[in-house]
């Protein structure tokens, strides 16, 4: 009998023993349970600004993890491989008390650990463990940062979001047609974020990829949608540099940055570029 995700709007239908498309949630005896709980393929301490968050707590640092998996397939991507692999990945088993223990400990030195940031792949394909860690970390009075793509249900990420304070989403492009080309929906992560900046700290990052989603209308319209939301939301406008896929393409002309960041800047307050 199959037994429906709930964490992603795939809703993927899996038999017993079945991986879904993330390959990091799976049925297990007709339970859904995520593969990667504390299968840790990244870890490193990281400046906060990195993530990126350049509005939140600056100059600290933060303990930076990730695992493996993702529900988007970006042909660009620039971790794919931790994000597209799986169960063989190469990992390390880190419990959310020890990992909430080794924020503490950091947190002790100088500038000072903020908290632990979920990050690398896409964090929420692990929500158990994400969860876990959060009530432990804000427990021991640590921040939690979240980064993501926004490809997530509702009732999850509100289950999240009172143990989050900070967090950077991807808003990929502002059209469908783009988000198809990653195997995406614009809807749901415009939702996200909306929802998002209602509770805690939201930044936005949209990476430029030349010929795909580099038009000053489109960033005019992205703009005007955040701006509706708050335009003291911050937006970075990322260079793409190719990778994955998509090692044919030319990396984005800086020029081109300056100008979607110019025409940002006629909406939101804060702007700021990326890779340049």
């Amino acid at each position: 009998m199959k037994t429906i995700c709930g964490i992603c709007p795939r809703h993927c239908a899996l038999e017993p023993g079945q991986t879904g498309f993330c390959r990091a949630r799976a049925n297990r005896n007709g339970v859904i349970v995520c593969k990667n709980y504390g299968r840790l393929t990244a870890v490193a301490l990281d400046p906060v600004e990195k993530k990126p968050l350049r509005r939140f707590y600056p100059g600290r640092s933060v303990l930076s993890v990730g695992s493996f998996g993702c529900n988007l397939r970006c042909p660009f991507c620039q971790n794919s491989g931790i994000s597209m692999a799986g169960g063989d990945a190469e990992t390390i088993y880190v419990s959310p008390e020890r990992l909430a223990a080794k924020a503490v400990e950091l947190s002790r030195r100088t500038p000072g650990n903020l908290g632990v940031a979920f990050t690398y792949n896409e964090p929420l394909v692990g929500f158990e463990y994400v969860r876990d860690c959060a009530g432990l970390v804000h427990a021991a009075g640590l921040k939690n940062i979240l980064v993501t793509n926004g490809t997530v249900c509702e009732k999850p990420l509100s289950k999240l979001l009172p143990l989050i304070d900070a967090m950077n989403i991807d808003l990929k492009g502002f059209r469908q047609d783009y988000y198809d080309w990653l195997l995406g929906d614009l809807g749901t992560v415009k939702k996200t974020i909306a929802i998002s900046a209602r509770a805690c700290h939201v930044e936005v990052t949209t990476l430029i990829v030349p010929g795909r989603n580099d038009s000053e209308e489109d960033m005019d319209a992205e703009a005007a949608w955040l701006a509706s939301l708050d335009p003291a939301i911050p937006l970075h406008i990322s260079r793409f540099f190719p990778r994955y896929h998509t090692r044919d393409l030319e990396p984005t002309p800086v020029d081109t940055i300056k100008r979607l960041c110019s025409v940002a800047r006629g909406r939101l307050k804060y702007v700021y570029s990326g890779n340049c």
